[in-house]
């Protein structure tokens, strides 16, 4: 008990020193506090804070803490702090999680790009990476083989200019230039279906009309109705060289049962004089040589067991990516057409053949276009090689085809739509399966071509992102990408040399066939984007033989086809479309007087003249 006892005032004492130095450091906290804000309540309540134990009198100052105070942080003042002080830790967390998220994906994405890489390099990416290589090459040696047929056609031209026959680019011997040769040429009819006006329209009929050709010659300008701007173009054209050619505007009315262009051929055709011995169907878009329908009518007469003649366009791009697409598309076409003769190729810019084969309707030829007829070339083509009939394409024939300023992308796959439509349109069993066999190889040899640039992509990738990712160098280290990617770039700089020469070549050639007209040069051509243009014409063609396939319809020049077994059975005509879709032509427009004219000269012209339209200005 009594040392219960004593122990008491002991426990009260701790108590009670522990409480006073409690108290004592409450206070000085309130007094920093105070000093901090300027808040004198908290001074007041800090020095009125004493607490005395039993038997302390009262006049005993507060125990001090024995113990230093921890500095309490100064409250907020003005405006909270930027962020440029240090993150709270919630920030400091999110800033975390997110570095390994993008540490996550980097490694993700190398461990794919590095799996890409290995797979790119087995027995199957490999093959097809080679087959890639050997298109390039196949087209590089056919490109090759059709300039030397075109390089001796100059050669030859210029010894027999060398030797003095200045009118070498009309014929090859000059005594077909006697008048008594000349005189017993037969007759040509040139029909030419025409849609819209556009900015090179006038200077290719001046080529097609001005032919030095020393037959009898007539020119059949096929329109579908009087509202065609063309209708007001050409009129004016033949006034002006009235009395220098035999020409005349033919309207044709609107087609029911066959594309419009079939259709305006045939009412040419019907139209035409009855002593013609040939018919040469021309488009409105390419630039014709002088010399062009003397030489295709002297093969027909060298051979009479030619079915057709033909040639091919040589696209002189604009600059916008659509055009060179176009020229790239009918490159690869050009080498069936640089033979020197037979082909199984045909043009419909260029077809001459005998005006009786539609006289007689041979091999009912007549009525296979006209009964739901798409495609003139096509269904001619069809039914040549069904009947064996002989196909030829002379070397000079060869055409300038500039293409419209405007060109832009959608109008080029509109093109490429309507080239694909073709293959869905058939006059016979036979036609259907050699339709379905080039779809076929043309989607195969489109996407080979394609896919090996995708996998060099990825090589290249690998081998710049090796020095940084472990996993990625592993799979450079065992792969054989560089080597693939280095054979596929001299493949491809061995194709783009060989389309650049042809090219060369043949505005060459086309230079020397027409030496009055615009010369053309190879200096325009931008072959970083032709090459571009060929991974894009190649990537899309597929895309859109699948689309022209199961959609069975195609709207070209405001005029929408639709298609059953072959053949068109509905015709709709769209008025929303102002342009034509290759030549960028007008379709619609306003009246205005010739620039370079007086109001008061076009006034009394037309007052003359008053049956005459005007021109659509452009």
């Amino acid at each position: 008990w009594l040392t219960r006892k004593r122990r008491k005032p002991h426990v009260k004492q701790h108590t009670h020193s522990s409480i006073q130095r409690w108290l004592a450091a409450s206070a000085a906290e309130h007094i920093q506090i105070s000093h901090a804000t300027g808040d004198p309540s908290s001074l007041l309540f800090s020095s009125s804070v004493s607490y005395r134990s039993p038997g302390q009198r009262s006049s005993e100052r507060p125990l001090r803490p024995t113990r230093p105070l921890r500095s309490l942080p100064s409250p907020p003042r003005g405006p909270p702090r930027s962020s440029g002080t240090r993150p709270p830790r919630q920030k400091r967390q999110g800033e975390g999680n997110a570095a390994a998220a993008m540490a996550a994906m980097e490694a993700a994405a190398d461990a794919m790009l590095a799996a890409a890489s290995r797979a790119f390099c087995s027995s199957v990416a490999v093959f097809f990476q080679i087959q890639g290589c050997c298109i390039c090459l196949l087209l590089a040696f056919g490109w090759a083989v059709a300039s030397l047929v075109r390089k001796k056609e100059i050669r030859k031209m210029r010894r027999k200019m060398a030797s003095g026959h200045s009118f070498a680019f009309l014929c090859d011997d000059v005594d077909e230039l006697e008048h008594s040769v000349q005189q017993k040429l037969p007759m040509v009819s040139v029909v030419m279906p025409l849609k819209g006006f556009g900015e090179h329209n006038l200077q290719n009929w001046r080529t097609q009309i001005t032919s030095l050709y020393g037959g009898p010659l007539e020119f059949l300008f096929v329109v579908e109705s009087k509202d065609d701007p063309a209708y007001r173009a050409v009129s004016r054209l033949i006034v002006e060289y009235k009395d220098k050619l035999d020409a005349k505007v033919v309207v044709a009315g609107f087609s029911t049962t066959c594309s419009q262009k079939i259709h305006n051929q045939l009412i040419g055709v019907e139209k035409m004089h009855k002593d013609s011995k040939y018919v040469l169907f021309l488009d409105d878009d390419v630039r014709l040589h002088p010399g062009t329908v003397g030489a295709l009518t002297k093969e027909m007469e060298k051979n009479p067991e030619i079915f057709i003649q033909t040639g091919y366009p040589l696209d002189l791009p604009s600059g916008s990516l659509g055009s060179y697409c176009i020229y790239e598309y009918h490159m690869p076409c050009s080498i069936g057409f640089a033979t020197g003769g037979r082909t199984f190729f045909l043009w419909g810019g260029c077809m001459m053949m005998h005006a009786d084969d539609f006289r007689q309707d041979l091999y009912g030829l007549v009525t296979a276009l006209k009964n739901g007829g798409y495609s003139d070339d096509m269904t001619l083509a069809a039914i040549a090689g069904q009947h064996k009939r002989l196909i030829t394409s002379p070397p000079v024939a060869v055409f300038p085809h500039p293409l419209a300023s405007d060109l832009s992308f959608s109008r080029y796959w509109n093109y490429l739509r309507k080239q694909t439509f073709v293959l869905e349109s058939y006059v016979s069993k036979v036609n259907w399966i050699m339709n379905r066999a080039l779809f076929g190889v043309h989607f195969y040899l489109s996407w080979g071509f394609v896919c090996p640039y995708v996998m060099a992509l990825v090589h290249i990738a690998t081998t710049l992102r090796a020095p940084y990712s472990a996993i990625v160098k592993e799979a450079a280290g065992s792969s054989c990408g560089l080597k693939l990617v280095s054979f596929l770039l001299i493949c491809t700089l061995t194709e783009l040399v060989s389309m650049w020469n042809l090219t060369r070549v043949e505005i060459q050639l086309c230079n020397m066939l027409s030496p009055e007209g615009p010369q053309d040069s190879l200096r325009s051509y931008n072959w970083g984007l032709v090459f571009v243009a060929v991974l894009v014409d190649n990537f899309l063609y597929p895309i859109s033989a699948i689309r022209s396939h199961f959609s069975q319809s195609i709207n070209w020049s405001g005029i929408r086809y639709y298609l059953r077994d072959g053949k068109i059975s509905k015709i709709e005509r769209e008025n929303s479309s102002k342009y034509t879709d290759l030549g960028g032509k007008h379709l619609y427009g306003k009246k205005t007087y010739p620039a370079g004219k007086s109001l008061l000269g076009y006034l009394s012209i037309s007052l003359a003249q008053w049956h005459q339209p005007k021109k659509y200005d452009v």
